[in-house]
């Protein structure tokens, strides 16, 4: 394979990655030389069916799963050539991930959830600028709030902000809406998108809403681990 077809400003470039896993049967193929590349700047959203792969494939490229076999490479940089502390360091430095189930922690307040990534990276001033960030998601009355006071689109907003605070170059969101009302939903995606464009960050969603996916520049279907 040559470099002819890659782009030159690859945010995210993905070589015949294949994900494997042992079940009662042998073995089962989760995804199958998968080929991908997202721009700098660009908006993609993966699509597919329930079972697809595509939210295995979008945990791999965050680091937070491993493939069988095949490379990822972030802004140059192999992945799998860190091990897991260093692609934990990757993360907080790099990459911000929305969770369909916010994975906020439920000890933690509002304000020291957004804190958390500020704190772990050494950032100066983290309050203050978490604070800002939870104003700018329209939280600044729920700064004190623990997580199981917040209602569902108030902690993924919480979620968004933690995601956000750190200005990551790199956004990836799993179904973000997935355990929200339809108008809680619309709310929260109105607001990444309007977040991501002010930094003009990578942003690379999997949903099964095509009316989501249509606001991405582009989309792609993952189909039995494949992407079509």
């Amino acid at each position: 394979m040559t470099n002819m077809n890659i782009p030159k400003c690859a945010a995210i470039e993905v070589r015949q990655l294949s994900k494997r896993v042992a079940d009662a049967a042998g073995e089962l193929t989760i995804l199958d030389q998968v080929d991908l590349h997202v721009q700098s700047g660009e908006t993609l959203a993966i699509v597919g069916a329930s079972g697809s792969g595509k939210s295995t494939l979008l945990g791999i490229l965050a680091g937070l799963d491993t493939p069988s076999s095949g490379t990822v490479s972030l802004h140059g940089g192999d992945l799998f050539a860190l091990d897991e502390d260093g692609r934990a360091a990757f993360r907080q430095r790099h990459l911000g991930f929305v969770f369909q189930s916010f994975q906020l922690l439920p000890h933690l307040t509002a304000l020291e959830n957004v804190m958390l990534p500020l704190e772990l990276r050494g950032d100066k001033s983290p309050r203050e600028r978490a604070a800002a960030m939870l104003d700018r998601v329209g939280l600044s009355a729920r700064l004190r709030h623990y997580p199981k006071f917040m209602s569902g689109g108030e902690q993924q907003r919480v979620a968004l902000a933690r995601a956000f605070v750190a200005e990551p170059p790199l956004l990836m969101a799993d179904e973000p809406t997935g355990s929200l009302d339809a108008a809680s939903g619309a709310a929260v995606i109105e607001l990444m998108f309007e977040m991501n464009r002010e930094r003009g960050s990578t942003l690379v969603m999997v949903t099964h809403d095509r009316a989501i996916a249509a606001l991405c520049a582009r989309t792609v279907t993952m189909c039995a681990g494949r992407l079509q």
